[in-house]
């Protein structure tokens, strides 16, 4: 018997490395799409030991999408796993965004599960299972300052996993994964958390009291993608410590 497969784009680094492995332990061979940092890929297949397979794959581009899932589905067939992690932020005030600010992040953070969800969902449905978990923000409910790009983004990707969750019915189930702080490198520089005084005053308006660790989001994906979430669809689940409570 063949391994089942699960797809994590941005499965090389960070939180998504980290989707990546729990994956792999739990039995499933792991194609994680990554967009240009060939060093991460490479590590990352090396901490797979020979269960992940890095594929370079830019989610906000159309083509890249089409022809990287084609070979998904050549030499693997349908997915029983489909992360949606890839994301790109690109900060500034409203009034300095630029088109291409704009462009980017949309590109990345809602059209890139659209793309892939469109190239993959099909041969799920077709197969007769599936799951399919949309990596959010709790900025998609929660406004911020200097993101209204990113914000957009992961608000329109919550309404587009009730969408899917709808039209792919009953065959494949789609949820949302809602991380908070989330102690990674890429959270660390944006919001500072090296320096002491900063770290602890996001720690204190935590009601758990502690910035969360990538095993915290791996946890929950493995509760999305098991047996005992088979009658959850259309959800949003939020890992943060109580950060947000809506």
């Amino acid at each position: 018997m063949t391994s089942p497969t699960a797809v994590v784009s941005g499965g090389t680094r960070g939180i998504g490395l980290a989707l990546s492995l729990r994956l792999t332990a739990l039995g499933y061979r792991v194609i994680a799409p990554y967009r240009s940092d060939k060093e991460a890929a490479r590590q990352a297949e090396a901490a797979g030991e020979g269960r992940i397979e890095a594929l370079c794959l830019d989610v906000a581009d159309a083509t890249s999408v089409r022809e990287g899932c084609r070979r998904i589905l050549d030499e693997y067939g349908a997915p029983e796993v489909l992360v949606n992690n890839a994301g790109r932020n690109r900060d500034r005030p409203f009034a300095e965004l630029t088109d291409e600010d704009w462009d980017e992040v949309l590109a990345t953070n809602l059209s890139g599960p659209f793309r892939m969800c469109r190239a993959l969902a099909p041969a799920m449905v077709a197969a007769g299972r599936g799951t399919i978990v949309n990596i959010g923000s709790t900025t998609a409910i929660r406004p911020r300052r200097d993101g209204a790009n990113y914000c957009a983004s992961k608000a329109g990707l919550l309404h587009l996993t009730k969408c899917l969750a709808l039209e792919l019915a009953p065959t494949v189930r789609v949820n949302a994964l809602i991380p908070g702080f989330t102690d990674t490198p890429e959270v660390t520089e944006r919001y500072g958390l090296d320096v002491p005084e900063k770290r602890e005053a996001i720690v204190r308006s935590i009601p758990r009291n502690r910035i969360g660790t990538t095993a915290d989001i791996a946890d929950a994906l493995e509760f999305l993608v098991a047996s005992g979430s088979s009658y959850i669809t259309g959800q949003q689940l939020i890992v943060d410590g109580g950060h947000f409570m809506g």
